[in-house]
């Protein structure tokens, strides 16, 4: 695995937001299996004034072009939500099937065994709305490629994908190819 040390960031996001969160990042070797290396998010969300700089940074870079934003469950509601507030705009939830009351649209998505399912209300969403999709890291990419689909289904645009890690070696970013992807920090 890649230590944090040696991380990289997207060259659209700032060198200080990278520094940010590498900073606020707890590495947990062997969880949830053994031979996996966790990277755990929550002291970053637990440092009010880093989580503020984290969400002004983001606002700062997204201002102006989007409309909405677009939290993946779980951990992208965390971001998206103060995001949303921060930039005077909407937040849509994209969800695991079933958590969402009707009318719902769905996408389903291959997972490594298996398969998932991702959900939307259409009538949250504007159409022709510019949307920027946002969750806690980007691995295969199957959910936020499912999330896209929706977004798109529902008459509105993705305007970007923002990640706050991505982990490339699981080609993740290859799902969303002809995208804009900013990760916050890439290993």
């Amino acid at each position: 695995m890649t230590s944090a040390t040696t991380a990289g960031h997207s060259e659209t996001i700032c060198e200080d937001l990278t520094r940010l969160v590498l900073d606020n990042l707890r590495e947990i070797p062997d969880f949830p299996e053994p031979g996996v290396l966790f990277r755990d998010i929550t002291p970053l969300l637990a440092n009010g004034p880093a989580f503020v700089s984290l969400v002004d940074g983001l606002a700062d870079h997204y201002r102006g072009r989007i409309d909405a934003v677009a939290g993946l469950e779980s951990r992208g509601f965390i971001l998206a939500a103060p995001l949303a507030v921060r930039l005077g705009i909407g937040m849509l939830t994209v969800r695991k099937s079933g958590k969402l009351p009707g009318p719902v649209i769905g996408v389903d998505y291959d997972l490594e065994y298996g398969s998932a399912r991702m959900e939307l209300r259409p009538e949250t969403v504007q159409p022709g709305s510019r949307v920027l999709v946002i969750d806690d890291v980007l691995a295969t990419g199957g959910t936020a490629a499912a999330s896209i689909s929706l977004i798109e289904q529902a008459g509105a645009r993705v305007e970007a994908i923002c990640m706050l890690l991505e982990l490339r070696d699981l080609g993740g970013r290859a799902r969303l190819e002809g995208r804009e992807v900013d990760s916050v920090v890439i290993f």
